[in-house]
């Protein structure tokens, strides 16, 4: 069959995001299928300091969470995450961060075919490490990984008006209507919300799979 398309709308700092990109690609190896991967952008907290903020007072102040809900929360995602095999270091990852400059990085990574790759060290740069991603010294660091061209990449950061390509990928994930990340399109036309298990993805794609084939 042909590879599926898959779109993930994803926040850099969202903890569910990578849980679900995980399920989501151990479901496609569990099931023998290929796929194209392409992200586009949701910004969580867009109004968030380059400097960020507490995660605990955050979700304290927006949930209105006591340290036992808080822990408790924590607990959970971290099972989760970890049958997941998605790495979160909590010691080093202190702070939500504005994630604007990071999905700018994601947009034009794309154009050399770097997307998926940068989504991996973006996750690790932040899960696992902690680093500030809204810092562009951080990110042209993490563009260098990925062979990105370093000129090129900075004269992104430098741009003074938005993204015009970032920004119609930003309006078409508003007219989704969505609450939350993750969410997955699959082939330009079914939608599935939520990081959910990989037994689940199975299912979605055997069904695709089947379509294709009918």
């Amino acid at each position: 069959m042909k590879r599926l398309k898959i779109e993930i709308i994803h926040d850099i700092v969202c903890s569910w995001c990578p849980i679900g990109y995980a399920n989501l690609r151990q479901a496609l190896e569990n099931t023998n299928t290929k796929a194209h991967f392409h992200f586009l952008p949701f910004e969580l907290n867009p109004s968030l300091a380059d400097e960020g903020q507490d995660i605990n007072q955050h979700l304290a102040e927006r949930n209105q969470w006591d340290q036992a809900k808080l822990h408790a929360y924590r607990q959970q995602l971290l099972a989760v995450a970890k049958t997941a095999g998605v790495a979160m270091d909590f010691s080093k990852r202190t702070h939500y961060y504005n994630s604007s400059k990071a999905h700018l990085l994601m947009h034009y990574s794309e154009s050399s075919c770097n997307q998926q790759l940068m989504n991996e060290l973006l996750i690790d740069a932040y899960f696992n490490r902690g680093l500030n991603i809204s810092d562009t010294s951080i990110l042209l660091k993490l563009a260098d990984q990925a062979g990105l061209n370093r000129v090129s990449t900075k004269r992104v950061f430098e741009g003074i008006s938005p993204n015009e390509g970032l920004v119609r990928k930003m309006n078409r994930v508003k007219t989704l209507g969505l609450s939350g990340v993750p969410a997955f399109i699959f082939n330009e036309s079914s939608l599935v919300t939520g990081s959910n298990s990989v037994e689940y993805f199975e299912a979605v794609i055997s069904e695709l799979n089947t379509e294709a084939v009918a």
